[in-house]
């Protein structure tokens, strides 16, 4: 027995009856031989930790445009604080964590510079539209490793594709990360505002704060606790009627305050034009683009490209290429 059948074997002893087996994954697009240690979900976790895509999240926006401190989030730093709480849920409902965690650390791999609003440009620019969570699965089949992609699991993919809205993920394990994700974005983002001055936390609706707590750590443990309380049976994940309610009442909150400040997005007017010209010269001047993408060009249309191309920039990179293309640099006298 190899180190990894064994591990198959202790999930089959120890993990709900609710929870995706290793062994029983639907299996890869192109089938592989099986690792004798990781089981396969423990392989496309790593697989996606040690992908570029992965490395580029921490320059990219999470809320606030290239924000002066050390200690505001990142697009990274976001998917790593999803991970540990998707982590805790999977662990305490006795699902599977590897394939939770490895879901959890890809989610956001497609995403675009300058966080939303890059998305909100490249949807706008795109005939096909644009949406991250698309854009990520795109990632990891596509145009990771050289346009070989990762060749990750079913259930990963799956959980990918559905971590945001619409449909549900077909594994408890994605329903975690989506409901994690929920859960970090929301109250790392209202610290962050706190830490950047954009709000105050006796701003906080009084109603939500009662039920959830008055603290980050409240938040996030009152919101947990709850949703494994909840979902100790049945298909779904779930809060309770009245934490759902107070999750609703601060979701939208952040929504009509932080999230359209205009003092905290006044970058962001930037954001459209900075994307929209880039994607406009690469339409124009195709060579521009590096091997990978004039090969999606070839194959798959120049927009495509473009938008594969944009998308998987970091934000310092983006502006470094605006700046090289359309800012007038010095003249070098030797």
């Amino acid at each position: 027995m190899t180190i990894r059948e064994r591990t198959e074997q202790i999930e089959k002893q120890i993990l709900s009856p609710r929870a995706a087996l290793s062994a029983q994954s639907r299996g890869r697009q192109h089938p592989e031989e099986p690792d004798e240690i990781r089981t396969c979900f423990q392989r496309d976790r790593d697989r996606v930790l040690h992908s570029k895509a992965f490395r580029r999240l921490k320059q990219k926006t999470q809320v606030f445009l290239s924000p002066e401190g050390d200690h505001y989030r990142t697009r990274l730093t976001h998917t790593l604080e999803v991970s540990q709480i998707a982590r805790t849920i999977a662990r305490a409902l006795q699902l599977n964590e590897d394939l939770t965690e490895a879901i959890a650390l890809a989610h956001d791999l497609g995403h675009t510079p300058f966080g939303h609003a890059g998305e909100r440009a490249l949807n706008t620019l795109s005939p096909g539209g644009f949406a991250h969570y698309q854009q990520s699965l795109r990632v990891v089949d596509k145009l990771e490793r050289a346009g070989r992609g990762l060749n990750l699991t079913w259930e990963v993919r799956n959980g990918i594709v559905t971590h945001t809205k619409g449909e549900w993920a077909a594994t408890l394990e994605g329903c975690a990360v989506r409901r994690a994700d929920h859960i970090a974005f929301l109250n790392h983002d209202i610290e962050d505002a706190i830490t950047a001055g954009v709000l105050r936390e006796e701003q906080l609706p009084a109603d939500a704060v009662q039920v959830l707590g008055s603290t980050k750590s409240q938040r996030i443990t009152t919101m947990i606790t709850d949703l494994v309380k909840n979902s100790q049976e049945g298909s779904a994940l779930s809060f309770s009627p009245q934490v759902n309610d107070a999750y609703e009442v601060l979701r939208e909150f952040m929504y009509s305050t932080v999230y359209v400040d205009p003092e905290a997005k006044r970058e962001e007017r930037k954001v459209e034009k900075l994307i929209t010209d880039l994607y406009e010269k690469i339409l124009a001047e195709p060579e521009l683009l590096p091997n990978l993408y004039l090969q999606v060009a070839y194959t798959e249309g120049l927009d495509r490209a473009a938008v594969d191309y944009i998308s998987g920039m970091s934000d310092e990179f983006a502006t470094r290429l605006y700046e090289q293309l359309f800012v007038p640099q010095k003249w070098h006298i030797l």
